[in-house]
């Protein structure tokens, strides 16, 4: 599925691979009673509250601006063996289909930026060729740049303290294979007029989230928040993070930035419209219009 809309001079593209649920208790500092208190937020696009679940939607993020075509995050990816999660294994999404309906060429893509390097997000960066027999992970965007943070490369690498068998299995099929065409970089780093990268660390220790200044302000967080009960409760944690302190604090950093600046703030996960600008209520955040896209 995919959808379109305008931020300033920017083109914004979503295209969505895939979706699914899982537990609510992965927020286990979110009391039960919270996701009633912010049911008019939640349901039913993010919640389902019949099965106690929060509901996931796994796409990537094509901005068009200065004459790039840029993708943030590349999704599971098919085919992937992926024991440590089950919803992720062998999966056959038609991403590329849907990326192709969305007018965009593999070989047209200029940029690729993982946010980090988690395994629902470089999944795309390969795609799988046999030849004789054998299956090879080759890149699938063979002209675009790969930008990944060079902690988060340091920390899941085989040897990184962040390695772990699923990992290794995620190094070996959707990083090692694009070495020849990636850049690692640290801290901040600008991308182009209009697009920089800075550090977001807490959920992992190199991720980072893209700013968007084309006459209409976006930051592409990553997992810097999975639901949005992480609006009016920032300091939750989800289990996913690894460093839950230092995920809050930098939440609530690029929340205060994004409200005081009008930018839209557009997740990873988030299904419905995927994204919308927020605005401070005392020491929390709220909604205040949603990204101009059709619900998912």
């Amino acid at each position: 599925m995919t959808d379109r809309t305008r931020l300033g001079r920017a083109t914004l593209t979503r295209v969505v691979e895939t979706r699914f649920q899982v537990r609510t208790s992965l927020f286990a500092q979110t009391p039960p009673d919270a996701w009633d208190e912010h049911a008019d937020l939640l349901d039913p696009l993010f919640v389902d509250r019949r099965a106690d679940e929060w509901k996931i939607a796994v796409q990537t993020w094509v901005i068009e601006v200065d004459g790039l075509t840029v993708l943030v995050d590349t999704g599971v990816g098919d085919g992937r063996h992926r024991p440590h999660m089950p919803p992720l294994d062998h999966l056959d999404t038609g991403f590329l289909a849907a990326l192709a309906d969305a007018g965009f060429a593999p070989d047209d893509v200029d940029v690729v930026i993982n946010t980090h390097l988690h395994t629902d997000h470089v999944g795309w960066n390969t795609r799988s060729v046999i030849t004789d027999g054998d299956e090879e992970w080759v890149p699938t965007f063979r002209n675009a740049r790969y930008l990944m943070s060079a902690d988060d490369h340091r920390y899941f690498c085989p040897d990184g303290d962040g390695a772990t068998d699923g990992m290794r299995l995620v190094f070996a099929d959707s990083i090692a294979p694009v070495e020849a065409q990636t850049e690692l970089f640290a801290g901040d780093h600008q991308l182009s007029e209009s697009l920089w990268l800075r550090a977001a660390p807490g959920h992992t220790p190199g991720s980072s989230v893209l700013w968007l200044d084309a006459g209409a302000s976006a930051v592409f967080v990553g997992d810097l928040t999975h639901c949005p009960i992480q609006l009016p409760r920032p300091d939750d944690p989800c289990a996913f993070d690894v460093d839950a302190g230092a995920a809050a604090a930098t939440r609530r950093r690029v929340f205060t930035e994004a409200a005081r600046r009008r930018a839209t703030v557009i997740p990873a996960h988030y299904p419905g419209h995927g994204g919308a600008t927020i605005a401070a209520r005392g020491a929390n955040f709220a909604v205040d219009s949603w990204l101009d896209l059709s619900p998912v």
